[in-house]
């Protein structure tokens, strides 16, 4: 079972709102919530993973133990950051931090 934080939940919503309002190139709102169902798919199917892999960044640290690094494009990279339940039975995904974002 995957459950969302309220962070990660914004996270999702500032990702779409981010992609109907580019500045870069006008994107059809079906590719914008194409790209949102894609990344919502993403975080769903991580509890199935038999690997997951250990943060590394300070960055990631503070926000969980686990990190899933999904390629969007080759110039896009999403870094999805969670934690999974002592009994392995949940997973929480806490952020979502595009390596466009600088943290501080």
């Amino acid at each position: 079972m995957v459950y969302y934080s309220k962070q990660a939940e914004n996270d999702l919503e500032g990702i779409l709102e981010g992609l109907l309002t580019s500045q870069k190139q006008t994107l059809t709102r079906e590719f914008c919530l194409n790209n949102l169902f894609n990344m919502i798919g993403v975080c769903d199917s991580l509890d199935t993973k038999s690997l997951h892999s250990n943060t590394v960044y300070d960055a990631h640290k503070r926000y969980g133990k686990k990190v899933h690094k999904h390629l969007r494009r080759k110039n896009a990279v999403w870094y999805i950051i969670y934690d999974i339940d002592f009994q392995n039975n949940a997973l929480y995904v806490n952020k979502i931090i595009s390596s466009y974002v600088k943290l501080a």
